[in-house]
């Protein structure tokens, strides 16, 4: 034993020797604390030790800080793997069920051309963009940006403050707002959801949903019910009329389609199959989208699904619809196409319609197509509207005919997610170039991935593409000028996380999923407010956090106030460092070469496309066969062509009235006495002559290239920022004249005003005793007012045009100035030819009457 206890001796020797020598060391206190890290404790605060603060606002501010890692994964096990029970459940995927309605067309890659400039670049220009160039398989799953030093300075960051007297309520989460209504209609039309009515839902287990739903539910990862489900699914499987409205990312998808695919569980057994259930909606990505979950929740199930959008094959998609699908999916365009030309294929069995971003297939641009859907659809059917900027406005709602709607609004229709961050980067004036360099620099020092960059015109984002293709960023696009494989490929690719940035306009704005988007950039702010919400909304959905980023000028300074002023959490301004901004500067104008290289590539491409078309059109035209048409005969539309352009010139906010009297005016001048053939020849003439003109001009290409070539770039990047801005400026100034447009004035039955209720239009009359009567002038639309007010307008104008004769020194007789002024009682207003003899007078009376067969009877 006394063995054994020797070397134990020593050991606690040693260890006391080793404490004494830490603590006695040379350093005193380190030595201690060397200790303390090596056997991994925690060391007692003492009160007058300083504590390093590891606050999460510290940590915040330096995630969106510019760093050199990109695509920051976690290498270890995927926490959401899970085994499937068969091959097929191993192989199904949705793509491939949308895919096959998709044509492919074989042209060139842009990213091929890009590649072949990056491969052909100098030693020089690499030297300039400093920047090393690698390939595809370089990359990694922690990959660093090639950043230096310089570049890394951080950027300053500075809360704006609210300006008003707005009250801002702390975010306790989304609940149920039970509004009070001002308007009698509105409070008529609505019927409220009860306060809390649905707050014990805390589970999809208490809806009482099928089995193969809930499995379905299972397979997709829901866990719990959002506010908008929970409110939403009870009513929807009562069969009443909804009106919803949530923030942008809450489930308002799987809010609509678990109670419609519940429902179509317990359709009757029919010997032939009827299309039950009609989802609208804007967009042709939104589209594909609401299917590929409408696949997944009926993956269990015996319910079809069929899809009718715009851009895939219109043959394949008629197969489909003849099979009449319980669930439909479609753009307005597309359908009233399949209506018109699609045989055994009808809206009348339709039992359930649902419009996605119901306010966007309210507006003016669907109006007509939308009157033609709801007038095919049955008069007894469920109408479920659904947006995150969901209108209030009966008379916007009365064109779908709800029935009693309830009004579920889950958040106020202005407002953003409540995790998302907003910064704006202010463009001082006359700075408007540099906001390619501010997107550069964002893109390439501190957002270098999982980001969407939102542009007004499809120019600009097409050649934003090529850009940050050029510096190396993995970028795609989207946006209207791409064929419909083209734009679901792109939409793929970003889900996938095989590129980047997606560079997109307004197409992708409204209700795509995207659960990777961090960061939302808009290069150019949107025309209004419900714009700019459904943008942002890209990101911080499903209660993820998220940012968005907008470059703002001082044209746009208003829209920012409307967003500050909304805002429920803080808005931060970031401030990049100039000397970021020059160089990034100076990288873009090396490249401009590059740009317009790939850009004259594409445009030959094309025109050699045209030629080959052109000459082999000619050619069958020589053989003396009919020119190839691949979609079969001209398919019926419900429009007349006369009808569909006065409808592009009322969108186009023009007044037909209006162009068809200036064609008038121009031709013929204010009257007709006043058109003057000679000179009408002459200006005929000059003016085709200096179409001529105009059109040799045109046809030159060297005219406009040395224009642009006499140009710095930094002019050419101002003109371009200058004419995104323009065209936001036109959206905002066509959405103004639409919306100050006077309504047409109808005639009502005044036996039937203010007496449809039983009061007896007490409560009209009561209203009528408090206006003044200029007020009543203008309010009432009885008959008689109608026909004044027309009257006086018209008698109004022949005034002004007889004063303007007068004016101009023109004879007219004393006789018909009566007569126009209405002053002569006898002819009563009426204009006579010439005039008759005077006829004598007889028996000392007044003068005969007649002559030109306008006279009064004679007297007996």
């Amino acid at each position: 034993m006394k063995k054994d206890k020797k070397p134990k001796a020593v050991v606690t020797q040693n260890k006391t020797a080793t404490a004494d020598a830490f603590v006695n060391g040379e350093n005193g206190l380190s030595d201690k604390e060397e200790l303390t890290r090596r056997l991994d404790l925690i060391k007692t605060i003492n009160e007058d030790d300083e504590v390093e603060d590891f606050s999460e606002e510290s940590e915040t501010e330096v995630d969106f800080q510019p760093t050199k890692l990109k695509n920051h994964k976690p290498s270890d096990f995927d926490g959401t793997f899970k085994f499937v029970s068969s091959v097929k459940e191993y192989n199904h995927d949705t793509w491939d069920d949308l895919m096959r309605f998709v044509k492919h067309k074989n042209r060139g890659e842009v990213k091929d051309k890009i590649a072949n400039v990056i491969r052909d670049r100098t030693k020089e220009n690499a030297d300039a963009l400093k920047e090393d160039i690698e390939g595809d398989d370089a990359v990694t799953q922690n990959e660093e940006v090639d950043l230096s030093d310089d570049e890394l300075k951080h950027d300053y960051m500075r809360v704006k403050e609210r300006k008003g007297k707005k009250v801002v309520t702390e975010n306790t989460g989304p609940s149920v707002e039970v509004k009070e209504e001002e308007d009698d209609g509105a409070k008529d039309y609505f019927e409220e959801l009860e306060e809390n009515a649905n707050g014990q839902i805390q589970s999809f287990y208490q809806m009482d949903l099928s089995r193969p739903l809930m499995k379905a539910i299972g397979g997709l990862g829901y866990i719990y019910p959002t506010p908008i489900q929970a409110s939403t699914i009870p009513i929807a499987l009562m069969g009443r009329d909804i009106c919803g409205c949530a923030a942008t990312g809450t489930g308002k998808t799987a809010a609509y389609m678990l109670p419609t695919v519940e429902r179509l569980l317990y359709k009757p057994n029919l010997s032939q199959a009827v299309t039950r259930v009609l989802v609208l909606v804007p967009t042709r990505e939104l589209g594909a989208q609401v299917y590929q979950v409408a696949k997944q929740l009926t993956q269990f199930t015996n319910v079809d699904v069929g899809i009718a959008i715009g851009g895939l094959d219109v043959k394949a998609q008629e197969a489909v619809l003849r099979k009449n699908p319980d669930i439909v999916i479609a753009t307005p365009g597309r359908l009233i196409d399949h209506i018109k030309n699609t045989p055994s294929f009808s809206l009348d069995s339709i039992e359930i319609l649902i419009l996605d971003e119901a306010d966007r297939m309210l507006d003016e641009y669907f109006a007509e197509q939308m009157k033609e859907i709801i007038r095919s659809c049955s008069e007894t059917r469920q109408t479920m509207l659904f947006s995150a900027t969901m209108t209030e406005e009966v008379k916007d709602l009365a064109a779908v005919s709800l029935r009693k709607p309830v009004k579920i609004f889950v958040n106020n229709n202005q407002t953003v997610a409540f995790n998302l961050r907003q910064e704006f980067i202010r463009i001082r004036e006359g700075r408007e170039a540099d906001r390619e360099a501010l997107l550069a620099a964002l893109v390439c020092r501190t957002f270098h991935d999982h980001c969407m960059v939102f542009v007004q015109t499809k120019r600009t984002a097409h050649r934003l593409r090529i850009l940050l293709g050029l510096l190396g960023v993995k970028t795609g696009e989207l946006h209207g000028d791409l064929t419909q494989a083209q734009r679901l490929e792109s939409l793929k690719l970003f889900k996938d996380e095989q590129i980047d940035i997606l560079v997109a306009t307004d197409v992708a704005a409204r209700g795509l999923d995207i659960s990777s988007v961090k960061t939302v950039i808009n290069f150019v702010m949107p025309a209004t407010l419900e714009h700019y919400i459904h943008r942002v909304g890209r990101t911080a959905r499903a209660g993820k956090a998220g940012v968005s980023v907008s470059l703002a000028g001082e044209q746009e300074r208003k829209i920012v106030k409307e967003i500050v002023k909304n805002a429920i959490s803080s808005v931060k301004n970031r401030i990049i460092p100039q000397d970021i901004i020059e160089k990034y500067r100076k990288k873009l104008a090396a490249l401009e070469p590059e740009i317009e290289h790939v850009l004259a590539e594409e445009r030959a491409e094309k025109l050699l496309r045209q030629t080959e078309n052109q000459l082999t059109s000619a050619e069958r035209k020589l053989k003396g066969q009919q020119p190839a048409n691949p979609e079969g005969p001209p398919r019926e539309w419900f429009q007349t062509l006369h009808e569909r352009r006065e409808e592009k010139t009322r969108l186009a906010g023009e007044d037909p009235e209006e162009k068809k009297k200036a064609k008038k005016r121009k031709r013929r001048g204010d009257d007709e006495d006043d058109f003057d053939p000679v000179r009408y020849h002459q200006e005929r003439k000059k003016k085709l002559n200096s179409n001529v003109v105009v059109e040799k001009k045109k046809s030159k290409p060297e005219a406009d290239g040395n224009a642009d070539a006499n140009k710095t770039p930094k002019q050419l990047a101002k003109e371009r920022a200058l004419n995104e801005l323009r065209k936001v400026s036109m959206v905002q100034a066509k959405l103004a004249k639409i919306r100050n447009r006077p309504a047409r004035v109808n005639a009502t039955d005044e036996d039937n005003d203010g007496r449809s209720n039983g009061d007896g239009g007490r409560k009209n009359r009561k209203k009528q005793r408090n206006l003044s009567r200029f007020e009543r002038d203008l309010t009432d639309v009885g008959t008689k007012n109608v026909k004044k007010l027309r009257y006086d307008a018209s008698k109004k104008q022949r005034m002004d045009k007889v004063d303007k004769r007068k004016q101009s020194g023109k004879h007219m007789s004393s006789e018909k100035l009566r007569n126009k002024n209405g002053l002569n009682k006898q002819t009563k207003g009426k204009s006579f030819g010439q005039k008759a003899p005077k006829a004598k007078p007889a028996g000392g009376k007044g003068m005969g009457r007649g002559g030109g067969g306008g006279g009064g009877k004679r007297r007996k």
